[in-house]
């Protein structure tokens, strides 16, 4: 199945565009921000909120989903989507990135990944085809093929021959593919290295997924390379497909990536700094643990619409972080999220009005999150 996906409009000074993606449970304009809800939440936040916020499409993962509390058992309950009570779109990522993170508890082979589970050390092997089953019995509108996240310090030699196993797993996806109305995308590895990069996308473009994402960036290398080898990257891919890039998240870095042409993006960003205490603004980053706020009657942003800046102070939220109270991380959370979701909404406006003061607007704010 080619998924549907239409460029709208793209913007004249930049290679930005907005786009409609279709899916089984909805349309997603682009671009487009999907908090992550790895375990089938996002975390600290209801999905009515999510929804009133504008969320379009959330993340779920199918390593931590597997584990607990089983595949199988969600899909004899109906589905992802009924489980959660989430009625619009979900992409489950293949699980690669976890994997990734447990290091010396995994082994990569041909075959696919053997690794310890967090929760009980047992023994788990997940290959190309059972990462498919997997999101498949999820029913998630989009599933990603199993690849392997490689560390941005990796040597070329071995960058190399990790690219060429993960197209050959992406082949193997898509012939363990059963389900026509899942949407399924290929991922894009290379590492910082512009001909493997090149090669990636060149043979899997021919395998006509639905749409591409680029892995292996946003893990270390840098905000230069990020920028470099993501913008590089974005030219390469097929202009008639979604674009995702994953796990890059912080707000400067998104509104580059959209200028670059990315169309989807997710991070848990939003959601872990609001459970630390560290919320976005239009000002720049907010550490809400400061004593300087303990009486601050002011809202987090003077103009953000957003529930918690319309109910509750800089004080209130202070109080509430250092009484380690629940309704901490709600509130901290809705903020973020509702802080990112309007990002993209200016995003889409710039692209909508091909001004490039608009776009100048959205870069200058983006420079106060260093």
């Amino acid at each position: 199945m080619v998924a549907y996906f239409a460029v709208v409009q793209k913007d004249p000074g930049t290679k930005a565009r907005l786009g409609r993606l279709s899916t089984a449970h909805g349309d997603v304009q682009t671009p487009c921000f999907m908090p992550v809800g790895t375990q089938g939440t996002v975390k600290a936040v209801l999905p009515r909120d999510l929804t009133e916020m504008g969320c379009q499409m959330l993340l779920g993962n199918t390593y931590h989903l597997c584990l607990r509390p089983g595949h199988e058992l969600i899909r004899d309950l109906g589905g992802l989507h009924r489980f959660m009570g989430w009625d619009r779109p979900i992409l489950t990522d293949s699980g690669g990135y976890q994997v990734f993170s447990l290091g010396k508890t995994r082994k990569i082979s041909e075959e696919g990944v053997r690794f310890q589970s967090h929760l009980d050390g047992a023994s788990q092997m997940l290959t190309p085809e059972k990462a498919v089953e997997i999101q498949e019995c999820l029913g998630s509108d989009i599933a990603m093929v199993l690849d392997e996240c490689i560390a941005h310090d990796a040597s070329r030699d071995y960058v190399k021959i990790s690219t060429q196993r993960t197209i050959r797993w992406a082949e193997r996806c898509l012939r363990a593919r059963k389900k026509p109305d899942q949407l399924m995308f290929g991922i894009i590895q290379g590492g910082l290295f512009e001909d493997l990069r090149r090669g990636c996308v060149e043979t899997l473009s021919r395998m006509n997924f639905d749409g591409y994402a680029v892995g292996g960036l946003g893990v270390g290398e840098g905000e230069g390379q990020l920028h470099a080898i993501g913008s590089f990257t974005a030219g390469l891919l097929p202009e008639e497909r979604p674009r995702y890039l994953m796990g890059v998240g912080r707000p400067q870095d998104i509104v580059q990536a959209v200028r670059a042409g990315y169309d989807l993006f997710d991070c848990v960003i939003p959601t872990r700094n609001a459970r630390n205490g560290t919320l976005f603004t239009t000002r720049g980053k907010l550490n809400i643990k400061r004593a300087e706020y303990s009486n601050d009657l002011r809202p987090v942003d003077d103009s953000c619409s957003c529930y918690c800046c319309r109910h509750f102070s800089r004080a209130y939220l202070r109080h509430l972080y250092m009484a380690g109270e629940i309704l901490s991380s709600q509130l901290n959370s809705l903020h973020n999220l509702y802080f990112y979701h309007r990002l993209m909404d200016k995003c889409r406006e710039a692209i909508r009005a091909g001004q490039a003061e608009l776009w100048s607007g959205i870069c200058a704010a983006g420079d106060t999150f260093e």
